[in-house]
């Protein structure tokens, strides 16, 4: 009588169960995100958000003694590129293309008037202001005019965001926008507008308190 040879049970390799893990994580994945498609269904891997900011607190009170006489608005495209030396795109190197929208304030400091820069004639109907020349406040970006129209980057700067507290940071280019923002307000003719605005809000007021002669220049 032969005796029957027990079998020894297959052990499977620890790649193969590595593998198949895998393979069922992306086909729960797949599942959860088609059930999220069909109608009626509610998608298992639904994400709620909550706000669990603390409260704002003030750290500081300024008195402002400016006069915002005019401001412009601005949008700028920027275009920033960073190659690698010696590596292709495809493996080092970023490109955005960046729609910046943002503002500029040009302002009067009248905290700066000092007595000696206004003048009132003794019947008080002819008044002379002299004021300091008009300044530009800090470009100021406006998040929701401003977006990532495209982002191209390398396999390695891909793999660099995988390990980054800051994934897709858009700071540099943000602080182009701001620059060229900037630099475009300097260019405007935002400070003789903000001047000219000044002048008219001044005589108007003026003339509202009895004086029929009003001369407002700017100036040290």
């Amino acid at each position: 009588m032969t005796t029957p040879v027990k079998r020894t049970p297959r052990r499977v390799p620890g790649w193969a169960k590595v593998v198949s893990a895998v393979v069922l994580v992306l086909a729960v994945l797949f599942a959860g995100i088609r059930l999220s498609v069909l109608p009626g269904l509610k998608d298992v891997f639904g994400t709620e958000t909550e706000d669990r900011s603390g409260p704002a607190l003030l750290k500081s009170i300024q008195d402002i003694s400016r006069y915002d006489a005019a401001s412009g608005n601005f949008q700028v495209v920027v275009d920033l590129e960073k190659d690698a030396r010696f590596l292709p795109d495809a493996v080092r190197g970023s490109r955005t293309l960046y729609v910046g929208a943002g503002s500029v304030d040009a302002y009067v400091d009248l905290g700066k008037v000092g007595e000696n820069d206004v003048r009132v004639d003794d019947d008080r109907t002819s008044a002379t202001l002299r004021l300091p020349h008009a300044q530009l406040g800090r470009p100021a970006l406006d998040p929701d005019r401003s977006y990532a129209v495209s982002k191209q980057r390398g396999f390695l700067d891909r793999l660099g965001d995988l390990f980054s507290d800051n994934p897709n940071s858009e700071q540099a280019v943000q602080q182009l926008a701001v620059r060229h923002i900037g630099d475009a307000a300097k260019e405007s003719g935002l400070t003789a507008r903000a001047e000219s605005n000044t002048t008219e809000m001044l005589e108007g007021l003026l003339r509202s308190l009895g004086f029929e002669d009003v001369r407002v220049s700017y100036g040290k």
